[in-house]
């Protein structure tokens, strides 16, 4: 699958038992999602884990709030940045795109190393 059109994504600081980032990117009909431990990479040379969980329905792109104790992923979810993006490549250990947010602009890769285990970095600029 190569370039289409923009579509939506967000990233999520989400303070449940560890402080962590819910990376999502509308594909499919769905918001695949990956949570990342650290901070997300807003500079090239920065690469993070990204751990890959279920895919969340298209309208939790602009949730915000408490996820009542008791739930699953409970604690508090604040919108860090959203935008679009533009999909330049899809393969099944590789996806790489272009982020048009308010912190995250550039070309970013996930790049798949071991199951659910991904790297999510910025592309270095030529």
């Amino acid at each position: 699958m190569t370039a289409e059109s923009p579509q939506k994504f967000v990233i999520q600081k989400h303070q449940a038992t560890h402080l962590h980032y819910d990376f999502r990117l509308e594909m499919d009909g769905v918001l695949k999602s990956w949570a990342i431990p650290k901070d997300p990479p807003t500079k090239s040379g920065v690469k993070r884990l990204a751990v890959q969980v279920e895919d969340h329905a298209l309208d939790y792109i602009n949730f915000e709030g408490t996820i009542p104790e008791g739930m699953y992923g409970a604690g508090t979810v604040e919108i860090w940045d959203k935008g679009t993006y533009i999909l330049k490549t899809r393969k099944e250990n590789k996806i790489e795109f272009i982020l048009q947010g308010s912190k995250l602009e550039g070309t970013y890769l996930l790049i798949r190393f071991r199951n659910k285990n991904w790297l999510l970095f910025r592309k270095k600029e030529t």
